[in-house]
């Protein structure tokens, strides 16, 4: 995983209505300076490469972003940079390419269905909107095809606007994206909850669309082929969510802030306290929601847990991290889709496995020491133990 280098913290130019990072602009908890050399020393102590992160990266001066990017094309080979896009002009264009910066774009659609990504007012939000659309078209027509990530939320994917996405994504990809990610919505607070989050229904209907609509265009999704690599023991190279996180020290995010202050993954700061890193990871949740009950907010019982784990704490029910994910429902759904699909193939998944147990018991013995294996390696492990016949296949 890179380091994400946030010079000024979550500042950004939009305030769009779902961030999770809302509760620290609420404190006041925004970076304004930052010290480049520190920045540079932390990022080489964390072992690089780095993403410039934010809120909204590009709001640091060209010059500044020059040097980052300079330096990190000199020390690592390149950098990347996660944006919202509306701020990008032909000098950051010139930059990216110069320094091999693979970029990032965040936005929810064209027009309507970015409209949560809020700029100010209806008119200066359509402006930005249409800056992040020109970016991308320009990245695709110089060859460095930005990646995006796209939220899904009533503003985009409810019933009546869900096709308009599916045919914006389908342009997307003639324009020339290849690799998109998609996010459900991460609840903030009631007030989110109720203007803007989907019903578990329509979250579901809304990913299945998705999931068919990725058979017929030469696009990805991050999320589908994830869960039959992970049912079938092949996680190696999954995304963070589905990887047991502590949300103390939370591996897959090395943050560095602008004097160059270690953090972590700005999704678990629900009091709008940017936490530091703590010195060792603790795998108590992953271990607690195993045992807990699911009317309590566990996972017990749940065939999917070895490869779900509970999902990302940032999505905890209640935004509380020691339970399970808020979108449980959607999850489960999405992998007995993946299951049936796997088996139709003639592939055996864990979830159907009846000894899947000793898998489990193997992971939580590991969590337990505090260790974090990969299901992958935790299988090799357990098939080259000798006289071991039980072993998940």
């Amino acid at each position: 995983m890179s380091v994400e280098l946030r010079p000024l913290g979550v500042k950004c130019n939009l305030g769009c209505g779902y961030c999770y990072q809302n509760p620290q602009r609420d404190a006041n908890n925004v970076g304004r300076e930052y010290d480049i050399d520190a920045m540079k020393q932390a990022v080489e102590a964390e072992g690089g490469p780095f993403t410039l992160f934010g809120g909204e990266p590009l709001l640091v001066p060209l010059d500044d972003l020059e040097e980052l990017f300079r330096w990190g094309h000199e020390k690592y080979g390149g950098s990347a940079i996660q944006t919202n896009g509306s701020l990008v002009n032909d000098r950051h264009l010139e930059l990216f390419a110069k320094y091999n910066v693979d970029v990032g774009i965040s936005m929810d659609g064209p027009e309507a269905l970015n409209e949560v990504r809020w700029a100010g007012s209806h008119a200066a939000t359509r402006r930005a909107t249409s800056r992040s659309l020109d970016a991308v078209e320009k990245l695709c027509e110089a060859g460095r095809p930005p990646s995006l990530i796209v939220t899904l939320h009533q503003g985009n994917a409810n019933e009546r606007d869900l096709p308009a996405l599916l045919r914006w994504i389908e342009q997307l990809a003639d324009t020339g994206i290849r690799q998109m990610r998609v996010h459900l919505l991460e609840v903030e607070g009631p007030d989110v909850a109720a203007a803007l989050a989907l019903s578990a229904a329509e979250n579901i209907a809304a990913l299945t669309a998705l999931a068919e609509l990725e058979e017929r265009i030469n696009l990805q999704f991050d999320v589908f082929d994830e869960l039959e690599s992970l049912l079938l023991g092949d996680d190696e190279n999954v995304t963070c969510v589905w990887r047991a996180c502590d949300p103390g020290t939370t591996a897959a995010v090395r943050g560095v802030e602008g004097f160059g202050q270690r953090s972590n993954c700005g999704r678990t700061n629900k009091d709008g306290v940017d936490f530091v890193k703590s010195d060792a990871p603790a795998y108590l949740r992953v271990l607690a929601l195993y045992h807990t009950p699911r009317q309590l907010g566990g996972c017990a019982g749940c065939r999917f847990f070895v490869a779900c784990k509970g999902q990302c704490p940032g999505t905890g029910i209640d935004g509380d991290w020691r339970n399970r994910t808020v979108h449980c429902e959607e999850w489960e759904a999405l992998f007995r889709r993946a299951e049936e699909h796997l088996l139709e193939q003639g592939e055996f998944p864990i979830s159907a496995q009846p000894n899947r147990v000793h898998l489990e018991a193997e992971m939580l013995a590991a969590w337990a020491r505090g260790d974090n294996p990969s299901i992958a390696a935790t299988i090799d492990l357990m098939q080259s133990a000798e006289g071991d016949a039980d072993v998940v296949s």
